[in-house]
């Protein structure tokens, strides 16, 4: 399509980014033998990635490979302030990127000695790599991350020092600990900067994100907002429903909430403002379909295979999990949005404006191969870490079906290199959040923390529910969700345990609330960057954005008192493998159908429009409906039911009689 006067420049759409996600703003060197040795190791970093799939090395070696080179490059490629000239990097930035590699090569030359000789037991040259490796991955995260992870990471290394002084409370009173119990703990084993977290980054997280920038650089941003201008551009409110059909499908592969909002909302805000959307609403439908990508499979972002890694769980198993909730927030976007055009009598596009269906599938259709293969060798339980490997080489090999999709040597050295860059905001955040699992593994903390939150929740599981929900909240607006995911699962899903609730349940609620944070005044970071876009007001889309995604805070509650919605049998679990058993197809039906029209009930009352506008009573009385069949129970799915037909049939009813 031709761009229209409405739509924002490239150049427009970078300061956006820059302003609101900290992982953009990089250096642009002048010099084209710097060029060159950064996109160098970037391409071996990806190609140490794919070789590792097939060759493994001892875990706490390659992760430290990981950590030490994705270091490196963050130091080559960030700046150390937003201000900092672009143009070059400065000489002690290269000493970083060596300091930060000689952490690597120095656990390589004495690995055995540590395993063998000393078991693990720290030396005075230990202590002092681990202090480069410590600090190096704490400004490395604060380059790329900004400020809060870093100092969220420093309070937990503290406490360690300080944990056994009289002045602590008697709760988080511990022996004490010397530079070698803590720094050992950091560097020499599996349980601190190289834990679950960078192990889950180093063999899967990378490879899902250098399979997304394969897909990226074959075409398939191109493909999705083609096929969602397609599919729904000519519909009542079209371009709304393109924003939240290409940003949730994108945002799955990519998992970058605010780049996504800003690279797909370049184009679909602009088109919303022009059929008449307000500014505001349009940056929010962006925000909100962007961020919910993160909970919708078969990618989900990154933090989904950091869940596996942490409970054990098999990573098909959360995909098929997440289907029904991440539909269901999705259901709740496109009707809220169908809604409001409807009520303000907005109209679709031009279908002469529009590609067609079937002329975007001939051109580019072929690229979602790659996709399908993926979901196929994930169902028949191929490894993790070889299903994308195998579907990266098969992107290659289908983009050559067709000349648009082509992908030459160029393109090939390119994604690799992308792959590498954009895969180290998440290798700095598991890195620093490795000091937070030390600590709590080193210490009692994550104990204390767990009776804590069992205590404020006074034996109540909903107060413990809505207590996690905002500890979730508070740290994802802080935080980047992987972070944030990863230290409520430490320290919060555990008291949920407490109550009987099942390890993917008590994981899946509290990775909801740390993704949604991104919506949720007053730090809301996508819909902040969604308004940049729109011009509008932060705040006031940052409250849209939470009203459109009000699906979204309400099926997390649902899926714990109702596990049926994820697709398992509490009742079938096995506790030594962690697998589940299939609940009856009736009862994923009936929990499906109650939910379904319960979300659309709660979409219709929110709007205040079904066929037309709602009197005030209708509104009350369709969310008492939609709240009822929300809520897991017969009686209530019965009440709802009544209500929300009654209520329906007495609207249609009376819509009929005003337009005769």
């Amino acid at each position: 399509m031709t761009k229209t006067n409405e739509q924002i420049s490239e150049v427009q759409a970078q300061e956006i980014l820059e302003k609101y996600d900290r992982e953009s703003v990089t250096r642009n060197p002048t010099s084209s033998v710097v060029r060159f040795i950064i996109a160098g190791i970037a391409i071996l970093y990806s190609i140490f990635h794919l070789y590792i799939t097939f060759n493994p090395m001892p875990e706490l070696v390659q992760r430290s490979v990981h950590v030490a080179v994705g270091v490196a490059l963050i130091f080559l490629i960030y700046p150390p302030a937003k201000k900092s000239s672009r143009k070059s990097v400065v000489w002690y930035d290269w000493i970083w990127a060596i300091l930060g590699l000689s952490t690597a090569g120095y656990l390589i030359a004495n690995y055995q000695d540590i395993m063998t000789v000393r078991g693990g037991i720290p030396n005075n040259m230990d202590i002092a790599f681990a202090i480069i490796a410590v600090v190096a991955v704490l400004e490395s995260a604060r380059r790329i991350t900004g400020w809060i992870l870093p100092i969220f990471a420093l309070i937990f290394f503290v406490y360690p020092f300080i944990s056994h002084m009289d002045f602590m409370p008697d709760r988080l009173l511990t022996r004490p600990y010397d530079f070698g119990d803590i720094f050992g703990q950091f560097y020499l084993k599996t349980e601190g900067l190289y834990s679950t977290a960078i192990g889950a980054s180093t063999t899967f997280i990378f490879l899902f994100i250098l399979f997304g920038s394969f897909l990226a650089r074959s075409g398939m941003g191109q493909l999705f907002n083609d096929l969602a201008l397609a599919l729904a551009g000519h519909k009542q409110g079209g371009p709304a429903k393109v924003a939240v059909i290409s940003s949730g499908f994108m945002g799955s592969i990519n998992g970058a909430a605010v780049a996504n909002v800003v690279g797909t909302g370049a184009f679909t805000i602009p088109l919303m403002k022009k059929i008449g959307y307000d500014k505001n609403f349009a940056g929010a439908v962006e925000a909100s379909a962007s961020v919910g990508g993160q909970i919708l499979p078969p990618i989900m972002g990154a933090a989904a295979f950091i869940m596996a890694e942490t409970t054990g769980v098999k990573y098909g198993t959360i995909a098929l999990a997440a289907l029904l909730p991440a539909l269901l927030y999705y259901l709740g976007v496109v009707a809220q949005v169908h809604f409001r055009a409807g009520k303000q009598n907005l109209t679709g596009m031009p279908k002469s404006d529009l590609p067609r269906a079937k002329e975007v599938l001939k051109a580019r259709g072929h690229m979602l191969l790659p996709i399908v293969a993926l979901v196929v060798l994930l169902a028949k339980n191929v490894p993790v870490g070889y299903a994308a490997a195998y579907t990266i080489g098969f992107t290659v090999a289908v983009s050559w079906l067709k000349k648009e999709t082509r992908m030459g040597f160029k393109d090939i050295l390119l994604a690799l290199e992308d792959g590498a860059k954009q895969s180290l905001s998440v290798m700095a955040a598991c890195a620093v959040v490795g000091i937070v699992i030390g600590v709590v593994s080193l210490t009692s903390f994550g104990t204390v923390m767990t009776s804590l939150i069992v205590a404020f929740g006074a034996g109540s599981l909903f107060l413990t529910l809505v207590l996690t929900m905002l500890a979730s909240m508070v740290l994802g607006m802080g935080l980047p969700s992987i972070p944030a995911y990863i230290i409520t699962a430490t320290m919060a899903a555990p008291a949920l345990a407490e109550f009987g609730v099942p390890i993917l349940v008590a994981h899946m609620f509290v990775f909801y609330f740390g993704i949604f944070a991104n919506i949720t005044p007053p730090v809301a970071l996508a819909s902040f960057a969604g308004a940049g876009i729109a011009g509008g007001d932060p705040m006031k889309t940052g409250w849209q954005s939470l009203r459109l995604a009000l699906a979204g805070f309400i099926v997390p509650f649902m899926f714990v008192y109702n596990p049926n919605m994820l697709m398992i049998d509490v009742q079938g679990v096995d506790v030594m493998t962690k697998t589940f058993a299939m609940p009856a197809w009736h009862l994923i039906a009936m929990v499906a159908t109650t939910s379904i029209v319960g979300v659309l009930a709660l979409s219709a009352s929110v709007e205040g429009y079904l066929k037309t506008i709602m009197p005030t009573w209708q509104r009350v009385v369709m969310a008492i409906g939609a709240f009822c069949l929300i809520a897991p129970e017969t009686i209530t799915d019965v009440i709802g039911v009544v209500l929300v037909l009654v209520v329906g049939a007495i609207h249609l009813k009376t819509s009929k009689a005003k337009t005769i």
